[in-house]
C-alpha cells in the first residue's frame, strides 16, 4: 500500500477522532472482543478494508444522539445528511438545510408515525426504523434476522459497504458484543474482510466509541428479540 494512501487515511482518522472531542476520551472500556477505531490496530483495519464506501461520507456527518433513547434518530440523520436528500428547515442555520436530531420529525408523515416524546421515552423499533426512514425520499429495505442468517447479512452489508450512496443501519442487543447493555442503533461503516469485522459508528459516543465487531457476534447481537415489538432485531438499508 503507498505511502500517498496511508497519510490520506491517518489525516482522516486523525480528523475524525479530534471532531469527537471528549466523548472518546470519556467512553466507557472495551471488552476484548471488540477493537476500538481510535486505536492502532482499529485504524489497520480501516486501511486494510476494501469494503469503506460509507466511512468517510458518515464520517463527515458523525453525531452524537441527543439523549439516551435517541440512537435510531441520530442515526437516521447521519444517514439522511450523506444521502444529500433535501432536509427540512433548520432555524439556526437559516436559510441552510441540514437534518438535526430537532427537525426529523418536522416531516408530516414522520409525526403521523411516531412522536418525538414516545421516542424520547423509549427508543424506536427497528420496523419504526425504516418507516421513519421511508416518510423521506429515499429507499428503505427492513430486515429482521428471522429473514436472513449470518452468511447472507455478511454479504449484504459487506457488499452495500463497496457502493456509493447507499447505508446500512443496524440494530441489536448491546450485551451480546460484550456492552452495556441494551437494545441499541447505529449506522455501520466499513467492513474488513480479512478479520471478518464491521465497524459500527456508534452514536452514543458519550459512552463507546465506534468498533471493530466481529460479524458473527454482530449477527448474534441482531438476533435477538425486541421485547416492544416481539420481533427479532435486523437492520435497515437505505439508498436514494
Amino acid at each position: 500500500m503507498s505511502f500517498k494512501l496511508n497519510t490520506t487515511f491517518k489525516a482522516a482518522i486523525i480528523w475524525f477522532c479530534v471532531s469527537s472531542g471528549t466523548a472518546i476520551s470519556q467512553t466507557l472500556p472495551l471488552s476484548n472482543n471488540l477493537i476500538a477505531f481510535n486505536s492502532d490496530e482499529g485504524e489497520k483495519l480501516l486501511i486494510q478494508s476494501r469494503a469503506r464506501e460509507d466511512f468517510f461520507p458518515l464520517s463527515m456527518q458523525f453525531i452524537t444522539q441527543n439523549n439516551q433513547a435517541f440512537c435510531g434518530v441520530a442515526s437516521s440523520v447521519m444517514v439522511l445528511n450523506s444521502l444529500g436528500i433535501t432536509a427540512p428547515e433548520s432555524p439556526q442555520y437559516s436559510p441552510y438545510r441540514v437534518f438535526t436530531q430537532e427537525n426529523f420529525f418536522s416531516n408530516e408523515k414522520t409525526k403521523k408515525l411516531l412522536a418525538p416524546e414516545v421516542v424520547a421515552r423509549g427508543g424506536m423499533t427497528l420496523d419504526q426504523l425504516g418507516g421513519l426512514l421511508a416518510s423521506y425520499d429515499v429507499q428503505v429495505k427492513v430486515y429482521h434476522a428471522t429473514d436472513t442468517n449470518l452468511e447472507q447479512f455478511r454479504k449484504l452489508v459487506a457488499e452495500n459497504l463497496k457502493q456509493p450512496n447507499n447505508f446500512v443501519i443496524v440494530n441489536y442487543l448491546r450485551k451480546e458484543i460484550g456492552q452495556e447493555k441494551g437494545g441499541h442503533i447505529s449506522p455501520i461503516a466499513a467492513y474488513n474482510e480479512q478479520t471478518g469485522r464491521f465497524l459500527i459508528m456508534d452514536v452514543s459516543r458519550y459512552k463507546y466509541p465506534p468498533v471493530w465487531v466481529k460479524a458473527a457476534d454482530l449477527w448474534k447481537a441482531i438476533n435477538t428479540k425486541d421485547i416492544v415489538s416481539g420481533k427479532t432485531r435486523g437492520f435497515v438499508l437505505v439508498s436514494k
